[in-house]
């Protein structure tokens, strides 16, 4: 294993934001099968630590991957961009606005006649946001539009 190649590449992955994330679970079980430490107690010290390196690298990769904000921050940086700088002033006013909305909404569930109905609406709300800004991401990202692509990491 190359703990130097990028992510996507350990898992054998297209470099996208848009991956299958049944693959790359079946792929990390596969790799956790064959580099989990416990299976090579028999090796030598040398192997044994190699196993442990690949073992983190596997599952530093795997979480980074099946998170679409991180995968798409893991995106980012491949192109150049450090987003925990770049994302500090790219929010939209609108986007700001929304952002306050909901924590408005939320503040006043617990006044709400139901509750719990309304903290699912407000859910399927977030979701969705959250669902369109990844469409979003990925379009942008596969048409190497990195300035729209970062706009779109802030909202996420």
């Amino acid at each position: 294993m190359d703990i130097t190649s990028n992510y996507f590449e350990v898992f054998g992955l297209p470099v996208e934001h848009d991956i299958n994330p049944r693959l790359l679970s079946e792929r990390y079980h596969d790799l956790q099968r064959q580099f989990y430490p416990d299976r090579h107690v028999a090796r030598t010290a040398r192997e044994r630590r190699l196993s442990e390196q690949y073992t983190t690298f596997i599952n530093q990769a795997y979480g980074e991957l099946k998170s679409p904000l991180h995968r798409a921050l893991y995106l980012l940086g491949m192109t150049g961009i450090d987003p925990g700088n770049e994302l500090l002033s790219t929010l939209e006013p609108d986007c700001l606005m929304q952002q306050m909305a909901l924590r408005d909404a939320l503040t006043a569930v617990r006044t709400a006649g139901d509750p719990e109905i309304r903290l699912r609406e407000i859910a399927d709300i977030v979701t969705g946001q959250y669902a369109a800004f990844q469409h979003e991401f990925s379009e942008q990202y596969s048409r190497t539009d990195v300035s729209g692509a970062t706009d779109t990491v802030a909202k996420m």
